[in-house]
């Protein structure tokens, strides 16, 4: 890869964006992009889809981003709930661990188990339907840098191809051309070796729980798929493979039944895998007009379910930024806040996935020998217990993940008890109940939306004008509704429990990113406040900080 000054700049009718990858990120951001009008290439040096499925767990915080892009519905009815984390030990049950969102609601409070393969056919179905064709065969092969885009090398079926396009997204996983052309160094190191086996198994283990079993020296997790009877099965220490699925069934039932202390029939695996886990993270994911999203940027164990998920948040991050560039309501140092706020992330998971991993292979044999004596605690606490279970979900679910040291959020000066979500905080947090009521219900609605949406609610005089007034300047990317106002503007709130949730008093007013979390709030809006806001929002001011 090289950087010129100038090059030929992209057909203005044409492609603008080209995405590498077809994985779920590409699919994402192809989406994303699509449905904000950006024109978009998507190519996969894959002949095709994949068929086996990895990623499998998709965590709450990612059913939400699904709801505002408009294919929960179809992800649901493909997948399995799960909302239980059981413990095993010697054929006794230790524990059941359940899900606690109490200080992170959401609508969805679970976790779905859904195949790779089935989540990303869901998502090309959705690109599809915005005229995006995912060009199958077709690798990357070398591009060069300019002012005004990127030139791209490409073969495929039809040969070599040399385009231009505005910008480049690499989606090609951990092995990524784009990120290697770059030059971006994967930091870190290899960890664990494991081993994974997808079959059907005969057991009566119920499939709404994720189970961990203790055996000898190292544990076994049953995960469970879609369809009934059929699970993952996971080994942390017996981890060889001569290449006969027979010898691995025949294993892992021997296993289950000495760890479950039940009868167990593990029938010949579709799909056997042995992998090193890489813990492993690039510095920066933007160079001049190069990205990287998912595995491409970042890898790390799959103890937690993360990978998927992590890809999904750093597509929907990236992909409303990008748009806004492109359309010219944003200026391109946006686009640095994409890195700032999807770094740390990665850097985070690094940490909890690596602690994740300890303790689901649980080596230690003093640590196994007191894991009766623990859970004996854990189930006679319930505080203890409520505790163990609101962290987990708390960094598992990313519901609790936030910005606030973002460059796009403008701090949040009211006291940290102050009602309502603070700034760089997602908006979202209500449950399925509260969700119900005619206020969280239209202003979920609004969150569907494709533009930010500053919400002022009524009250005193020069709210409504200054609503008007936002709306007037800035309404071609901006959409601007009362909460509890009139006209059709408007969003309903009768009694308003919207507005005690949101902690907003009469004229107050939240600047809201199009990926639903929060840029910034005040009490009472006025043009001045409102232009720095939307500054920062555009990538044209960094938000001030206190030293």
């Amino acid at each position: 890869m090289t950087t010129a000054e100038k090059g030929p700049a992209a057909p203005p009718d044409g492609p603008r964006v080209l995405i590498a990858g077809a994985g779920p990120v590409g699919l994402a951001t192809a989406l994303e992009l699509a449905r904000r009008g950006v024109p978009v290439r998507l190519v996969d040096a894959a002949d095709g889809p994949a068929a086996t499925s990895r990623a499998m767990a998709t965590h709450a915080r990612s059913l939400e981003v699904y709801d505002q892009q408009g294919v929960l519905a179809d992800m649901m009815p493909r997948g399995r709930v799960i909302q239980r984390f059981t413990m095993h030990l010697n054929g006794r049950r230790l524990a059941v661990l359940g899900p606690d969102y109490s200080q992170v609601p959401t609508r969805f409070p679970m976790t779905l188990m859904i195949d790779q393969a089935a989540t990303e056919d869901v998502l090309r179905q959705a690109v599809a339907k915005q005229g995006v064709e995912i060009e199958w065969g077709v690798r990357l092969e070398g591009f060069e840098q300019h002012e005004d885009g990127v030139t791209v090398e490409l073969s495929g079926p039809a040969g070599p191809e040399r385009a231009s396009v505005g910008w480049l997204v690499g989606c090609d996983g951990g092995h990524s051309t784009v990120r290697r052309l770059l030059g971006l160094p994967l930091i870190g190191d290899s960890t664990e070796t494991w081993l994974i086996a997808d079959a059907e198994v005969d057991m009566d283990l119920p499939q709404n729980s994720i189970h961990w079993i203790k055996v000898g020296s190292g544990t076994v997790m049953a995960i469970p798929f879609p369809q009934e009877g059929k699970w993952r099965l996971l080994d942390t220490a017996d981890t060889s493979y001569a290449g006969d699925p027979q010898d691995v069934a025949e294993r892992f039932a021997g296993k289950l039944r000495r760890g479950l202390g039940r009868p167990v029939t593990v029938h010949r695996p579709g799909w056997v895998s042995v992998f090193t886990i890489q813990q492993r993270m690039i510095p920066a994911m933007r160079s001049g007009r190069c990205l990287l999203a998912g595995d491409a940027a970042h890898v790390h164990s799959p103890a937690s379910g993360q990978g998927l998920n992590t890809g999904l948040q750093d597509a929907y991050n990236l992909a409303w930024k990008l748009a806004l560039v492109e359309h010219g309501h944003a200026d391109p140092a946006l686009l640095d806040s994409y890195s700032a706020e999807r770094v740390p992330v990665g850097r985070a998971l690094l940490g909890s996935t690596r602690k994740a991993t300890r303790l689901v292979q649980l080596r230690n044999s003093a640590a196994g020998a007191a894991l009766p004596v623990v859970f004996a605690l854990v189930r006679a606490f319930a505080p203890l217990r409520g505790r163990i279970e609101r962290k987990i979900i708390g960094s598992m679910s990313a519901l609790a993940l936030e910005y606030a040291d973002s460059p796009l959020t403008v701090p949040d000066r009211r006291p940290a008890e102050a009602a309502g979500p603070r700034a760089g905080s997602r908006l979202s947090q209500v449950t399925a109940e509260r969700a119900d009521g005619p206020g969280w219900s239209a202003l979920l609605d609004e969150l569907r939306e494709l533009r930010p949406s500053l919400l002022v609610a009524a009250g005193p005089a020069g709210a409504a004008e200054a609503a008007a007034a936002a709306r007037a300047e800035h309404g071609d990317w901006l959409s601007v509704r009362t909460v509890a106002g009139d006209g059709p503007a408007a969003l309903p709130d009768p009694g308003g429990a919207l507005r005690a949730d949101l902690g907003l008093p009469p004229g107050g007013w939240l600047l809201v990113r199009p990926d639903g979390y929060l840029c910034a709030r005040g009490d009472r809006l006025t043009p001045a406040d409102l232009a720095a806001a939307l500054d920062v929002l555009r990538g044209r001011r960094r938000a001030a900080r206190e030293v």
